[in-house]
């Protein structure tokens, strides 16, 4: 039987054959995809014509489309539908294609010709996305290896197999930490507190599991609002303790020794590269592109929140004092009272929003945002492929028709689904033979489900998530590049969150929610009143919250700056370094190291400072948008074309600058978060 991943794909707009595709085809496609990519490797160093940029580098970038198809294919249904034999196929597959990258910039016939065609690139005539393109791939084989030693070689290449089968193990070992937990409620009178939808959802996971009663698990439209809204402090601590010390010194799923290996050998690699950690090797091609730049900017902004923190901090204690709470705050409580704090101050909370926000009506708000920025036209398409039932899939295409991109939006939480949310793409934007081949993006979430009573409601912070990953999908969708490398989201990390967290800012817009947001029930409109307290919410807790990310970025460059890594205790090594913005005392067991996956298998690593750097950039560039008009066209037109239509094709601050028309400024920032 032929193996649908290697032969042509035959669904409309080259689909993958998800109906086709079975978790042990992607062994064998993914070996036979690396013979063939290697073939067209020999055939650039076996050409006997001089070295250029079209039959090298050029070739280089189109030479393993397919084995980028294929994988893109495993590890995102890895990330959104896996089973133990796609985890296993992961598994199998990701030493042999590390394998395969260090033979690409390993590879010394190859690396001589890329040389000899960037030291002769003022003379050849390359315009600027072929000179990013060469610039990207040279530096790639710099530091990926290709000056090392012969022991220096294998050394990186023993490295970078194992790093890629850590982090694997890692994502693995949180998924089923966060799947095996689940608090059993019977007792009518534990649910005290929580909104009728919660309960109902619960009652519906019990009977789902074959339990009377109600079951709130790890995932987040569970998790959540239990904190959020459960009365019962010993079921709140309970459930915290169990998601804060997921894959924290269990017996099975244990990741305190996959943090210090993988930080062990990240620190290694840095160092045969001649970097003094792991930080400075990332941060050579970013915006912020030093240590000492990234941890004064982190700094920097430590200090202008942290009065404010404190005082968040303040007001929570004093409030739930005044109600009746003895003690400290512990983490298990700043959930809880600061909901009740944010509905005495504002009149407002998740539940009283959430009936405003059909999951549906969201979904065609957030187009028709779309199409009123960009000219953008969804076409929901049921006839084409798609991995899971629950899959929603759309036809994007321009407003002269054009099409664009296909987009997946796979919204409820699963079994095989990782947490969070995130945008991603099966398929990348590039040209070839003058073919341009559009792209495929997924955004994936973990929203409330439908009910049997009512249809599915989220709240106002799954709201600004939806149009964070609905940015990054922009990214992906009107990327207009030649080379794959260069395209779409395959930009600088502290680059890559401008596009989505721009998005956010609609979600407080009055001129924006008035056009849609209803009752799903009465149909009435959003009160006016109601909009105005959102955005009066908008600071609520902000220097908290500004203290919390900041503290996980300080967590991330420290252990990317380590210099011993034989750390003795993972637990003591992260309350050590999260002191000085923890809020609330430590608690014993706890750990985010252990499930931080932004770090240890999610691509983050020395660069989660970029969230808080993006929304410099955001508050810097919407500033524009406040000025101009929120639905503004020639804004919106020079934001596409200077941002999201190019990729990696220029300079991040280059492209910003041509865009916003000058270097971005924290003001912005400080201004909206209410730390001026």
């Amino acid at each position: 039987m032929s193996n649908p991943l290697l032969t042509k794909w035959k669904s409309p707009f080259g689909l993958p054959p998800f109906y086709q595709i079975k978790p042990s085809h992607f062994k064998p496609a993914i070996e036979e995809s690396i013979k063939r990519a290697r073939e067209e490797i020999n055939k650039i160093t076996e050409n006997i014509e001089p070295p250029s940029f079209e039959n090298t580098v050029e070739a280089l970038d189109y030479a393993d489309i397919r084995l980028n198809e294929i994988s893109s294919v495993l590890f995102n249904l890895n990330s959104a539908e896996t089973n133990s034999e796609i985890q296993a196929a992961a598994m199998e597959t990701s030493p042999l294609l590390a394998r395969y990258a260090d033979d690409i910039t390993l590879n010394r016939n190859l690396f001589s010709r890329l040389k000899e065609v960037y030291n002769k690139q003022s003379s050849l005539r390359l315009n600027d996305e072929q000179k990013m393109l060469l610039k990207k791939t040279y530096r790639s084989f710099i530091r990926g290896g290709a000056d090392l030693d012969e022991d220096s070689r294998q050394r990186f290449r023993q490295i970078n197999e194992e790093l890629a089968s850590l982090s694997l193990e890692f994502e693995k070992n949180v998924l089923e930490e966060t799947n095996a937990f689940f608090l059993h409620i019977t007792y009518k009178a534990d649910l005290e507190g929580l909104p009728d939808g919660i309960i109902e959802a619960a009652s519906e996971e019990a009977k789902s599991s074959g339990r009377n009663g109600w079951v709130f698990t790890l995932h987040y439209p569970s998790y959540i609002p239990f904190m959020q809204y459960s009365a019962k402090r010993h079921l709140r601590e309970k459930i915290y303790r169990a998601y804060s010390s997921r894959a924290f010194g269990k017996k099975e799923n244990d990741n305190r020794k996959i943090v210090k290996k993988i930080v062990s050998l990240r620190r290694e690699k840095a160092g045969i590269l001649g970097f003094s950690n792991y930080a400075e090797f990332i941060l050579e091609d970013r915006m912020l592109n030093s240590r000492s730049m990234v941890m004064n900017f982190l700094e920097d902004l430590y200090h202008a929140s942290r009065k404010y923190a404190l005082r968040d901090f303040e007001d929570l204690s004093l409030f739930a004092k005044k109600n009746g709470h003895k003690g400290l705050i512990q983490k298990w409580d700043w959930a809880y009272f600061s909901e009740k704090l944010k509905k005495n101050k504002f009149d407002i909370d998740d539940e009283i929003l959430r009936p405003y926000f059909k999951l549906e009506e969201v979904e065609k708000a957030i187009f028709k945002l779309a199409t009123d920025l960009y000219g953008l036209h969804f076409e929901q398409r049921d006839d084409l492929p798609r991995y899971h039932e629950d899959v929603k899939v759309f036809k994007v295409t321009a407003s002269d028709g054009e099409h664009l991109s296909i987009l997946y939006l796979d919204y409820y939480p699963r079994k095989g689904k990782s947490s969070g949310a995130w945008m991603t793409a099966y398929l990348d934007q590039y040209i070839l033979n003058r073919y341009d081949r559009r792209p495929v993006i997924s955004i994936v979430t973990n929203f409330s489900k439908p009910l049997s009573s009512r249809p599915a409601l989220i709240t106002h912070n799954e709201l600004t998530t939806f149009l964070h990953e609905f940015g990054h999908a922009l990214h992906g969708m009107l990327s207009k590049c030649h080379y794959r490398h260069l395209s779409g989201t395959n930009v600088s990390r502290d680059f890559v969150e401008l596009p989505s967290q721009i998005m956010e800012n609609w979600a407080y817009e009055k001129e924006w929610l008035d056009l849609w947001a209803r009752h799903y029930k009465t149909g009435k409109k959003i009160p006016a009143e109601l909009i105005d307290r959102i955005k009066e919410s908008m600071v609520f807790n902000e220097g908290y919250a500004c203290s919390r990310q900041l503290g996980f970025g300080f967590l991330d460059m420290a252990w990317h700056t380590i210099e011993d890594t034989s750390i003795p205790d993972i637990e003591i090594f992260e309350k050590k370094v999260m002191k000085k913005t923890e809020l609330m005392n430590h608690i014993p067991g706890s750990n985010m190291s252990c499930s931080f996956g932004h770090l240890f298998s999610g691509g983050y690593a020395a660069g989660y400072y970029g969230y808080k750097w993006s929304e410099v950039l955001d508050a810097d560039a919407y500033s524009l948008f406040s000025k101009k008009g929120i639905f503004n066209r020639d804004t919106a037109n020079s934001f596409r074309k200077n941002i999201l239509e190019k990729g990696s094709t220029a300079e991040p601050m280059e492209l910003y600058k041509k865009f916003r028309g000058k270097e971005p400024s924290v003001e912005s920032l400080l201004k909206r978060s209410g730390f001026r």
